[in-house]
């Protein structure tokens, strides 16, 4: 079984973000067209399904759900009122009920009695990507069979412009798609509350490299790496 990662915040008051490993097939996805929807699974969150190859190496949530299922039931409870702003105008979050997936809150707050167990370790989210230097708890030092995640109350998708997907894809060098659904979801975070957690300070400071290195080049808001920090 693989590790359930627990990424940390340096304030030992703010919870931090844990990730979930998932066995996952060999079957490849590709993007269609879905001019009917108005979300679909970017590319980038591919690996967020159990489905897709790139899932084995993912620390995040990853989702038994299929993308097919997945996007037919978030399309379904999609209305453009309510979805909320994000960190920039291209971003938008859509919380939805997490009543159809098992994922499990990825918060834990980090403790004197569990500081010491924290790892650190370079990483990038994908090839074109500068590696980080992020921090972490290994699963089996944090948690068991009596002290399980309990299943999050809602999800977030973060969403992401068609407009900015292009610019990102075209700065990285990528081969551009050819879908033409108005919102792509970039990630989506299981939690308790159906409003935006601070995303980690190290990846506010990502998202302010310019989007050959893998950001959106949106400079870095000061206020909010403090609330995150």
């Amino acid at each position: 079984m693989k590790a359930l990662i627990l990424f940390a915040f340096s304030n030992p008051s703010t919870t931090l973000r844990s990730l979930l490993h998932c066995k996952a097939s060999n079957r490849l996805f590709t993007t269609t067209m879905s001019a009917s929807k108005a979300l679909v699974v970017d590319p980038f969150c591919y690996r967020q399904f159990a489905e897709n190859e790139s899932s084995e190496s993912y620390g995040g949530n990853v989702f038994s759900n299929s993308m097919s299922e997945f996007t037919d039931i978030v399309n379904e409870r999609y209305k453009e009122e309510d979805l909320q702003e994000g960190y920039a105008p291209f971003c938008k979050h859509l919380f939805v009920v997490n009543d159809f997936t098992d994922a499990c809150v990825n918060v834990l707050p980090i403790t004197p009695e569990n500081e010491s167990l924290l790892r650190c370790k370079y990483e990038a989210r994908n090839e074109k990507e500068l590696p980080v230097l992020t921090r972490s708890f290994p699963k089996e030092l944090v948690t068991g069979p009596e002290n399980p995640l309990p299943v999050a109350k809602y999800l977030d998708l973060i969403l992401y412009s068609r407009e900015q997907i292009n610019k990102e894809t075209e700065a990285m060098g990528k081969v551009a798609s050819e879908e033409t659904a108005p919102w792509g979801i970039v990630s989506i975070k299981a939690q308790d509350v159906d409003y935006e957690l601070p995303m980690t300070p190290i990846t506010a400071m990502r998202n302010a490299l310019g989007r050959e290195e893998g950001g959106s080049g949106i400079p870095l808001d000061r206020d909010s790496y403090m609330e995150a920090h």
